[in-house]
């Protein structure tokens, strides 16, 4: 029997994917933040990619200014309420909590994060304004963490900023890829207007650039262009079958969700291949969306997949069931998906090694791929002078997130092949501020 009945209209499909971080309301906010020490040298902010000063934001709250406490966070983090609902915290900053030595629950940084900048937010409250323009422009490639961050920073030192984006939402996988109970479209899509409000960036919507040619006309008309174009579709398996009816891949599952929400048919049976947090999350929502059986499948054990094990956990909480050791071999069907053909494995000396004749069959009506997702090495290839790695990153200097080609920056899962929304931020924030120290630079000569 599943744990969720399949969600019918909105508000069944809302209650399916209740928020695992809800709002905290005032008093709650008052007395989470009146149990934090406020430990000198905080390992909490230290865990932050963004150096959130986390003892100084709760300090705020606690002592009644919030409107300070939301400055605090998007000082280092423009992206800081939807982090406070997406990021691992119970990983990074709730995970370096010294509470945790002590056998007592951490400071819940992420839900004080999520108010602070939630009232901001809801009251319009604005706290930020273009700097004095400088006369110089840039061009952003890509309206996810990490170019809506570049662009902030960037219009803070007055750079004039036009951000070009295929799709007709921004944000990139935060509201096209991230789990529907991690945060909801709404809450994405407030952010980020407020900024964009404030910051006055332009965004052009639903336009792609694909070309060389576009390439070239943006490299004329701009002294600098940020690369924040992040990831492909899901990666392709060369697998007998992958082509038919009902196979899909992950991050598309998702976006569809997303978009759709209780419109989208979710089958009886469901086959989820792959060990990452994408795949948690695709076989999460499965099961959220009604299914019966949804079996997340991994060549390796449970111990060697690449999910935290708290997304694991939420999986098998939602009703999802775990087979490990197992490889695919072929999807099968007679019209319609009818299963997934698997061999056993085993690890020998670290190798993976199939074992002859343990063949079987797991019946499903739906495959969902979570195998990663393909690099945009086709597009990045027409930059002249742009390297990538032997995985197809953009290869870029840590210390400015500069590229090969120096009028290109870049930052985000292009470049380190897919993290968080906090590493993409922190990404676009600092490749702002080479942007900035370059064409200074150039200024003054």
């Amino acid at each position: 029997m599943a744990e969720y009945k399949k969600p019918t209209t909105e508000q069944e499909y809302l209650d399916n994917f209740a928020q695992k971080k809800p709002l905290m309301n005032p008093t709650e906010a008052y007395y989470e933040s009146s149990r934090c020490l406020f430990c000198y040298d905080a390992p909490c902010m230290n865990a932050c990619p963004t150096g959130i000063d986390i003892p100084l934001f709760i300090k705020q709250i606690n002592t009644g200014n919030v409107e300070g406490a939301a400055k605090t966070i998007f000082d280092s983090n423009w992206l800081g309420n939807a982090c406070g609902k997406v990021c691992p915290t119970g990983v990074l900053c709730e995970g370096a909590c010294v509470y945790n030595h002590q056998d007592v629950p951490p400071i819940q940084i992420g839900r004080l994060q999520n108010f602070a900048t939630d009232q901001v937010i809801k009251n319009k409250k604005a706290l930020y304004e273009p700097g004095p323009a400088n006369g110089k422009k840039v061009a952003i490639i890509g309206a996810g963490p990490a170019g809506i961050a570049c662009a902030c920073e960037l219009r803070l030192l007055g750079y004039e900023v036009d951000i070009f984006e295929a799709k007709e939402k921004p944000s990139g996988l935060t509201v096209y890829g991230v789990a529907p109970y991690k945060i909801t479209n709404e809450e994405v899509l407030d952010e980020m207007e407020y900024l964009e409000s404030q910051m006055g960036y332009n965004v052009h919507y639903n336009t792609a650039i694909t070309t060389k040619k576009q390439i070239k006309q943006l490299e004329r008309k701009y002294d600098a262009i940020f690369l924040g174009v992040g990831l492909g579709p899901t990666a392709s398996l060369n697998m007998p079958g992958e082509k038919k009816e009902g196979v899909v891949g992950a991050v598309e599952f998702i976006e569809e969700l997303r978009m759709e929400k209780h419109k989208v048919d979710v089958p009886k049976n469901v086959v989820v291949i792959g060990g990452g947090n994408t795949a948690m999350d695709a076989a999460s929502e499965s099961a959220r969306m009604g299914a019966e059986n949804v079996y997340l499948c991994y060549r390796r054990g449970k111990e060697d997949m690449g999910a935290y094990d708290f997304e694991y956990e939420l999986a098998v909480k939602s009703g999802v069931k775990g087979v490990f050791h197992v490889q695919p071999v072929a999807i099968l069907s007679r019209g319609k998906i009818t299963g997934v053909k698997f061999i056993r494995t085993e690890s020998k000396n670290g190798k993976l090694h199939y074992i002859d004749g343990s063949e079987f069959i797991i019946k499903c009506d739906m495959v969902i791929k979570a195998t990663g997702q393909a690099k945009m090495g086709n597009f990045l290839s027409k930059i002249e002078g742009l390297e990538l790695d032997n995985r197809n990153r953009i290869k870029v200097n840590l210390d400015n997130y500069q590229t090969t080609n120096p009028k290109y920056f870049a930052g985000g899962d292009a470049v380190n092949g897919g993290a968080e929304v906090v590493n993409g931020a922190y990404e676009g924030k600092k490749a702002a501020l080479g942007i900035h120290e370059q064409l200074s630079v150039s200024s003054e000569q």
